[in-house]
């Protein structure tokens, strides 16, 4: 399909071999039955990948999947290169991702590494730190709707682009160490989500 839309000159060089296509066609049957039985639950990918990797490189099935990732990626490769909205896409994704686990180094004591050699303790830890990451986003996300809400209300033009320039990672109004008390019957007042007005000729209406 993509190189149906577009025209590639000077890229050859990147090419080096060719795919197997006869050897897709010949184990096409036996892939969609693994695709089904993972999507039916019967075998997890995980599993699927361990079998794979441990068997010999020259078993046809193993080397079939690898011929059709070989074609995935030369897809992908090819629109990255063509598309410059797919390119800012990602970009804007992965840089998401990265704030995400610079927010989580932060808020892990001691650092990021996971210092137990316990797959469960290794698996309780990165979701204890989710679960604290996850709590104070919801508290950011609150204090600033609450602000926002209230510039809004004061006449303050919001425009998409400031709201897109706020972060849920705020943490310098946190205090990381220190001695916490906890008052398990000083509940929080309830949420309550409301729109925020956005400038219509930023958003076409409210946010």
């Amino acid at each position: 399909m993509i190189a149906g839309l577009y025209t590639y000159r000077h890229i050859d060089a990147l090419f080096v071999k060719s795919i197997d296509w006869s050897l897709i066609e010949t184990h096409w049957q036996d892939m969609m039955q693994v695709v089904l039985s993972i999507q039916a639950g019967k075998i997890l990918p995980s599993t699927l990948l361990r079998k794979l990797g441990s068997q010999s490189r020259q078993n046809k099935l193993n080397r079939a999947f690898r011929e059709l990732g070989r074609v995935e990626r030369t897809l992908f490769l090819l629109r990255y290169i063509s598309e410059a909205d797919f390119r800012q896409s990602i970009r804007a994704e992965t840089t998401k991702v990265e704030s995400y686990n610079d927010f989580l180094d932060w808020i892990g004591f001691g650092g990021p590494i996971l210092k137990s050699g316990d797959p469960i303790e290794q698996a309780k830890q990165v979701k204890y730190m989710d679960l604290v990451a996850n709590t104070i986003m919801l508290h950011n996300v609150s204090d600033l709707t609450d602000v926002l809400t209230g510039m809004a209300t004061e006449g303050w033009s919001l425009t998409k682009e400031l709201v897109g320039r706020l972060s849920p990672y705020t943490r310098d109004h946190l205090r990381r160490f220190g001695q916490f008390m906890l008052d398990m019957d000083d509940l929080p007042p309830p949420l309550a989500p409301r729109p925020i007005g956005i400038s219509e000729e930023d958003a076409g209406g409210d946010y």
